[in-house]
């Protein structure tokens, strides 16, 4: 049947070409594509930055992350500034309580001895100095706890520290009341004459 449609079309062909379209059909077509090629997304054209701009926007993000880092490095210290506490307690009970023992003892005696700057404010300062050192030493150990291996060995060096300083503490105040009663005999001594 196929060959029969071929010879058909073949022998027939001047009649099937009689037919011409019309002049606009080729105008018509154009205008269509153009509207479906401003249909179609158009392609992104490249931006360019300032070098301002950039500078600026580097500049934001440093800042950023420096306070980012700074709000993680307040978060890590704990309220009087000193790095985040260790729970003593896990470490050794024993010790824990009497870290708390001799830290209550060393407030206690460093009140004692705050009343002596009122008489002697030069011997109160070289004692306290004195004390600085050894509680300087106290906050290293206890910054080195939360990174040590070995946190009992720590926590027995601070709290010798402690003792230390508690040690002295007493020693800096018999010294003080020592002297006090030698004023008092002298005074005494020359109110005798």
């Amino acid at each position: 049947m196929s060959k029969r449609l071929e010879d058909f079309i073949g022998d027939n062909r001047e009649e099937f070409d009689d037919l011409v379209p019309r002049a606009d059909i080729w105008d018509n077509i154009s205008k269509e594509l153009d509207a479906w090629e401003a249909e179609m997304p158009k392609k992104r054209e490249a931006k360019t930055f300032s070098l301002g701009f950039v500078l600026r926007v580097a500049a934001m993000i440093i800042v950023v992350m420096g306070i980012g880092f700074g709000v993680y490095v307040q978060s890590q210290k704990g309220s009087n500034g000193q790095t985040a506490e260790v729970d003593l307690k896990s470490i050794n009970p024993t010790y824990a309580k009497q870290q708390v023992q001799y830290a209550s003892l060393i407030e206690t005696r460093k009140i004692e001895l705050k009343q002596v700057a009122k008489f002697d404010p030069q011997l109160y300062n070289e004692f306290s100095n004195e004390l600085a050192k050894m509680q300087a030493n106290y906050k290293k150990l206890s910054t080195d706890l939360a990174t040590s291996p070995n946190q009992e060995r720590v926590l027995r060096a601070m709290i010798r520290n402690l003792q230390v300083q508690s040690e002295v503490l007493n020693q800096q105040l018999s010294v003080i009341e020592q002297f006090n009663q030698s004023k008092k005999q002298q005074q005494n001594g020359t109110k005798d004459i």
